[in-house]
């Protein structure tokens, strides 16, 4: 075959790639918004889970397929059904959780916010300077489960436990949080005659 009826078929493969990169991306920013801008703390985290599945695409995209799977199973799937069972149990005093809190709270998540947002735009003037235009030595093995296995269980032992360690007392604080909540706007006990 010529050259010439190659060409059709790869530049529909980029542009494929292209729209499903385009459509992640949105996906991506739109549910991002989307979380901090729903007032129900059951929509945020299910727009949470979105944002969560256009990662997942997007690390398919850079051929990724160990971290996009994990994406899904471990942060989308077993951690945010975690976190919706707790908001679940939580009912109502979930959906105001700035409501009547202290005013430094508030101020706070402003500043720290700003800071973020400030360290953002640092690293894009940077990047535009030119002081970040090496590339970096990327080996072979980079992305496999073996090499993350092994970056897991050697350089970033303790932040992998602790992570697993705060997951789980935010899990215990919930249930503690949720059965103080019933006791006091529970049903009345049952009449019981002797």
């Amino acid at each position: 075959m010529s050259a010439s009826l190659l060409l059709p078929a790869a530049t529909v493969g980029n542009l494929l790639v292209w729209i499903v990169w385009i459509a992640a991306a949105f996906a991506c920013l739109a549910s991002g918004a989307a979380v901090v801008s729903f007032t129900n703390p059951f929509y945020s985290a299910l727009a949470l889970i979105g944002n969560l599945g256009s990662l997942a695409v997007l690390y398919l995209l850079l051929e990724a397929e160990f971290v996009a799977a994990a994406q899904v199973l471990v942060y989308a799937g077993a951690v945010m059904v975690m976190f919706l069972f707790v908001i679940a149990y939580l009912g109502g005093q979930a959906d105001a959780p700035w409501a009547g809190g202290p005013r430094w709270q508030t101020v706070g998540a402003v500043t720290a916010a700003a800071a973020l947002l400030v360290e953002v735009i640092v690293v894009i003037g940077i990047k535009a300077g030119g002081r970040l235009s090496d590339e970096a030595a990327i080996r072979e093995s980079f992305g496999s489960p073996a090499e993350i296995g092994r970056l897991f269980l050697t350089d970033h032992l303790l932040a992998f436990e602790i992570t697993s360690i705060v997951l789980l007392v935010a899990a215990v604080g919930g249930v503690i949080l949720g059965s103080h909540a019933r006791s006091e706007t529970g049903p009345a006990a049952p009449d019981v005659q002797a």
